[in-house]
């Protein structure tokens, strides 16, 4: 297998043509034959370059609208052949074929098609043939040939032929072979994952993902672990897609706890007003809505301002002068909001290794898409969590209804709860988190945690009583024993929401008559795990 291969013929077939007539020119300057296809062929024309036509080595036209124009022997020939291999030369001297040395293709954009709403005729014209199967023959071919499959290493190919006299070595066509299988293998993801969802199958036979490299991180959850961040292209608002104005790169536990908050903040729609979201370790320590982005803040922080020291703030409204100064009060680790102010902006840079990030947006709760989890040996696949209860779908199981208030908050802490890792135990009150416990194996554990803390910091804000008392409560599923609703009594809770099927509901809605709690029923569970 050698090392040095010299460059002296090209096949350049590209879809997205930014960089192409630098990169034509600079070949041409070094001598390169250039073979090329339709508009390829003519944007290389106009930049000077010479170029001959596939359809001249082929012998054959274009046809069938572009569909069949490389899938042919001199040019799969001059891919694939073994130059060493006296068998493979004496085939390409009797039938014609000259050795391809460069390939550059970038596919039809499929991806972006289908991201544009496209409809099913022109996603499905959208689907290369020809071009994968040319990266997979150069790839493939790798000791001889270098497969370029992406704008950006245009500039290391160059790179590459000018400091080894106008050669490639094999390190450098083995990385791009890698690069190459990886973007084949993507291209047919996608177009797997798009069929899949127009025909409404959830479950394939076979399912690929797929995602590009968007950074390798310094770690992972432990410095002993090697991590990497890569993003699927899905085009809305999420943390893959914000913009980092400022601070330290994002860590893995950065990322996931960033959209950990994202996550919930979206459950709040804007036009309601401001929300705000403290998370520390992908669990929410303090939520609130507020009359500004301000007082949501300091309701959300006043519900555990011990966990929310180092953690991750995320708002559902742009932030302003005002909401930045507070956040800089405590250590945070990351801030991410749909917009800023430039005074807000100004202040920030003051902690420069604060990581600050400007969604584009923010996510639709409800969008469909799937929750993807590895396990050893294989991959557990779910529909994401999107259901939220509908107000005339819950069930009032106890005599007392709650009241106006009582309901606004279950409902709040009812979507709070589908965002805390069960057992999910959260109590609220004027439209704020009080108290939260969370991943506890028992369900009555989570309840007296979540109300231990909430009594900790009425004493810190000095406040009378605990911020339990007079508080609804949900739990993210049953409770299996009548002492999870004795022990959300005790810390003075009225009201709750849960979603019932437990074998001892009746002992269960007992106690909750017995201590005068409002109890709703969801009909309908939010595990998270």
């Amino acid at each position: 297998m050698p090392d040095l291969v010299p460059l002296r013929r090209a096949l350049i077939s590209v879809s997205d043509k930014t960089g192409l007539t630098e990169l034509g020119q600079a070949l041409v300057a070094r001598g390169v034959e250039i073979l090329s296809t339709g508009g390829t062929a003519q944007a290389l024309r106009e930049a000077g370059c010479p170029v001959t036509d596939v359809a001249e080595v082929t012998g054959m036209p274009e046809m069938m609208g572009g569909r069949v124009k490389t899938l042919h022997p001199a040019v799969h020939g001059g891919l694939l052949a073994l130059r060493e291999d006296p068998a493979h030369l004496t085939a390409m001297e009797e039938h014609g074929i000259a050795p391809i040395d460069l390939l550059v293709v970038n596919l039809y954009p499929f991806e972006a098609t289908v991201a544009a709403g496209a409809d099913a005729a022109q996603a499905i014209e959208q689907i290369d043939i020809g071009g994968p199967a040319m990266i997979r023959a150069a790839a493939k071919n790798h000791a001889h040939v270098a497969a370029v499959v992406d704008v950006e290493d245009y500039a290391a190919l160059l790179a590459e032929l000018e400091a080894n006299d106008g050669a490639t070595t094999l390190a450098f066509r083995q990385g791009l072979a890698l690069t190459a299988f990886g973007r084949t293998a993507a291209y047919d993801a996608a177009v797997s994952g798009w069929m899949a969802g127009r025909l409404g199958v959830f479950a394939p036979r076979r399912r690929v993902m797929a995602g590009r490299l968007a950074e390798e991180l310094r770690y992972g959850e432990n410095p002993h672990q090697r991590a990497a961040f890569y993003t699927e292209g899905a085009p809305g608002p999420s943390v893959a897609s914000a913009t980092q104005l400022q601070g330290k790169s994002l860590s893995y536990n950065n990322i996931n706890d960033t959209d950990a908050a994202l996550a919930l903040a979206a459950e709040f729609a804007t036009a309601e007003g401001p929300a705000c979201v403290i998370v520390k370790h992908a669990n929410p320590c303090g939520v609130a809505r507020g009359a500004s982005a301000l007082e949501a803040y300091r309701k959300a922080l006043d519900c555990d301002r011990v966990s929310a020291f180092g953690g991750i703030v995320a708002l559902n409204t742009p932030l302003d002068a005002e909401t930045a100064r507070a956040i800089l009060g405590l250590f945070t680790e990351v801030v991410i909001a749909p917009g800023i102010s430039d005074e807000a902006q100004a202040l920030f840079a003051e902690k420069p290794n604060l990581r600050l990030l400007l969604a584009p947006g923010m996510p639709d709760p409800a969008e469909a898409g799937l929750a993807v989890r590895q396990v050893a040996g294989g991959w557990l696949v779910q529909d994401a969590d999107t259901r939220m209860v509908a107000p005339e779908a819950l069930q009032v199981v106890t005599k007392r209804a709650p009241t106006p208030v009582e309901l606004a908050d279950m409902r709040f802490a009812w979507a709070v709860a589908k965002h805390v890792k069960s057992n999910a135990i959260v109590y609220a009150k004027d439209g704020a988190t009080v108290g939260i416990g969370a991943g506890q194996m028992s369900r009555v554990d989570s309840a007296r945690i979540a109300a231990e803390k909430a009594r900790a910091m009425a004493g810190a804000l000095g406040l009378g009583e605990p911020p339990t008392v007079g508080a609804a409560v949900a739990s993210d599923a049953f409770f299996p024993f009548a002492d999870g609703i004795e022990a959300l009594a005790a810390a003075g809770a009225t009201a709750v929401i849960q979603p019932g099927g437990s074998m001892r509901d009746a002992e269960v809605i007992e106690a909750a008559e017995a201590h005068g709690i409002a109890m709703v029923l969801t009909g309908e569970r939010h595990f998270r795990h």
